[in-house]
């Protein structure tokens, strides 16, 4: 099969950065949105961080996903701020309405404040919203870009649980990689690889476990995260990672004097923000949609 140089363009708040990469030659499909981080803040939160209308920044987002109409939006974990309880689930709950309402398939993957305090219940409550989920890993495929969910609450799993999401997520990639359907595969988690946050730290079993694999797929393009609750990029071994965790969480404040990873997206820091990745042809036009200062519109 011949291949082509393309480019992953993420149009950002300074300008465009091209990343090179390659794959085939493709045709204009549609948008793909990822979400991360959608959570009200706790009562703890509240006390310790600084708060800007979160909740009213959820919601500004969701109804933009509506009015986007995307094939598939895939949140990246801590969906709720406290998954066992139901009440946390409310608002929510009238977003996926409006998703269900508007034929958008909402796709998802554990966060850790879905399982936090009560994870078995909290475990219930997702899985009844998020029918797909499957705690092993799990894959959609939209266009010939193929989205593979990850979970990345290794405390939350057994050593069994581990090794199985590990031959599924091996097995997959292989299979995708021989597949000529598939043209490009995002591979998505909660816990973020890579961050320079001072509240949350990088996941060195996400680096051991789900970065290699993702390195060494020919057709793996964009590594997402959340987790930490900023816009961060990085680059490693020549592929993207993202970090999306503006999903309405509170904002957290990042290391820029003594970075762990260079961040390729210094200057472009919004606090509420989604992505919305579009293939184009020969490429995959990855765009950051901020949320206005005023929240009347991104």
């Amino acid at each position: 099969m011949r291949t082509a140089v393309y480019f992953i363009y993420i149009v950002l708040w300074a300008g465009i950065i091209c990343l090179p990469v390659f794959s085939t030659a493709q045709v204009n499909k549609p948008i793909i949105e990822f979400a991360s981080d959608t959570q009200s803040p706790l009562l703890v939160e509240r006390a310790i961080r600084k708060l800007d209308h979160n909740e009213k920044a959820t919601e500004a987002i969701f109804k933009d996903v509506v009015a986007t109409h995307p094939s598939g939006l895939f949140l990246l974990g801590d969906v709720v701020s406290l998954g066992y309880k139901n009440s946390k689930w409310k608002k929510i709950d009238g977003y996926l309405k409006l998703c269900a309402n508007s034929a958008i398939p909402v796709y998802a993957t554990l966060g850790n404040h879905e399982l936090m305090l009560n994870a078995a219940k909290g475990r219930r409550n997702f899985q009844s919203r998020f029918a797909m989920y499957k705690a092993s890993g799990y894959s959609e495929i939209i266009d010939s870009v193929a989205v593979i969910l990850l979970n990345s609450n290794f405390s939350k799993m057994t050593s069994g649980e581990i090794a199985q999401q590990d031959n599924w997520y091996n097995n997959t990639l292989k299979e995708m990689d021989d597949d000529p359907a598939i043209k490009f595969i995002i591979v998505g988690c909660h816990h973020a690889p890579f961050t320079n946050s001072k509240v949350v730290a990088p996941s060195i079993q996400v680096q051991q476990n789900f970065v290699p694999p993702f390195i060494r797929s020919k057709k793996c393009v964009l590594f997402l995260s959340g987790h930490s609750h900023n816009f961060e990029q990085f680059k490693a071994e020549g592929k993207c990672f993202l970090v999306i965790g503006g999903g309405g969480g509170p904002h957290q404040p990042l290391n820029t004097k003594r970075q762990l990873m260079p961040d390729l997206a210094a200057t472009y820091k919004p606090m509420f923000h989604y992505l919305e990745i579009t293939r184009n042809k020969d490429s995959l036009q990855v765009v950051s949609r901020q949320l206005k200062a005023d929240f009347w519109g991104i």
